[in-house]
Order: structure tokens, then sequence, then C-alpha cells
């Protein structure tokens, strides 16, 4: 993040992204096989407190975000999940992470889930998120049906792409996952269904 914002340390860095007056989400991604990691969220936390944010003002959060109080009064979000393959999106990101914000998401799976950009146009949503992190430590890139999971298409990337646009996040993410599937299967595979949400979140919305 420091990196990312051009400055010398992580603190500095937090404290351009956050004021103390702010209430903040951590979006989260609780599915799990790959669910976020612990870890990055303690860190996440830590730093949103070295920003000057009570801890009491802050919540991570997945499934249960629309009940969730920080959530709903929330002045800040920060985005955060691992990335994957997705039998309904073609991958799950940081634009489709944002699909439990609404009470019905599986109204937006029809079409390749095309429709998932237009979540971050509702008003509890939109022009809130401070930082995308999309977390590429060990992706997986290519999937077999409903929540499918198999050791063998998860790969050890160690890495994150951070951002403000999602847009742009997710499409570095998809790139990675395209030249990973050609790697491992010798051949151009693409993806079935493909992201297309992606391609109509930057067009559309």
């Amino acid at each position: 993040v420091a990196t990312f914002l051009g400055e010398e340390g992580p603190v500095q860095a937090w404290k351009k992204l956050l004021k103390p007056t702010d209430i903040v989400g951590i979006k989260s991604n609780s599915w799990h096989y790959l669910p976020t990691p612990k870890e990055l969220e303690e860190a996440i936390t830590r730093r949103i407190l070295d920003a000057g944010v009570p801890k009491e003002k802050m919540s991570i959060d997945d499934r249960g975000i629309l009940n969730n109080r920080i959530f709903r009064d929330a002045t800040a979000l920060i985005n955060v999940r691992p990335l994957r393959t997705h039998h309904c999106s073609g991958i799950g990101g940081c634009i489709k992470n944002y699909i439990m914000f609404i009470p019905d998401p599986d109204n937006y799976h029809g079409d390749s889930c095309s429709t998932l950009a237009s979540i971050w146009e509702l008003p509890h949503v939109k022009g809130k998120t401070r930082l995308n992190v999309l977390v590429m430590l060990t992706p997986q890139f290519h999937v077999v049906g409903p929540h499918s999971f198999n050791p063998k298409y998860v790969w050890s990337y160690y890495g994150f792409l951070v951002g403000f646009d999602p847009v742009a996040v997710d499409a570095t993410g998809l790139r990675v996952i395209q030249a990973k599937r050609q790697e491992f299967f010798g051949e151009d595979r693409p993806l079935s269904p493909p992201a297309k949400h992606i391609f109509t979140a930057d067009t559309q919305y």
C-alpha cells in the first residue's frame, strides 16, 4: 500500500486513505476453501487503527454485511478477497465481492453475472471504496461446477494486486489467470463462462 501510494511507510499511506472520523467496513470473503486470510484481515485492522479510526468504528464481514451496523453506517470500505475462477462469473474478484451488498444475489447470476458492477452504484456502496486488494497468494485458475475446489488447480503466486479501480485490478488478475491456464493446459483455454462482468463494468458502469 505504501508503494502504491508513494509513501515511505504504511502508516502515512493509510492516513491518506482514511480519516479518524471514518466508519470503516472491511468487506472480506469467507468461502471456506480460499477465504481472505485472517492474517491479512488483522494487518488491515492494525493499519486502520494506525490511521486513527477507533476499533468500535470498524468491522470485518462478508455474508452478514446487510445486518451489520458498521456497514450500514460506513463512510469507507476496504474491499479484500482472494482471486479464483467462478462457475457463474468466470472469476471471483473485487467487483464480485460486493454481491453480498444486495439481498438477492442469485438474481445477478444470469448472463455470466454481467450486471455485477451495477451493485457498486447502490447508495450504500457508491463512492465509499477506498482500496481494493485482490489476494493472489494461492489463486484458483480452473473450476468444474458450482463451488468446486481442487488443489491441483491452485498455485503459489504469492502476490497482491492493489488499486483504486476494481475494473483495473480484476482485469489484471484475469490476465494472470489466463496465462496460468495456458501454461497448465498447454493451449489457450478460455474461461467458461467468460468474465463478462469486467467488460460491462468498464463500458456500462
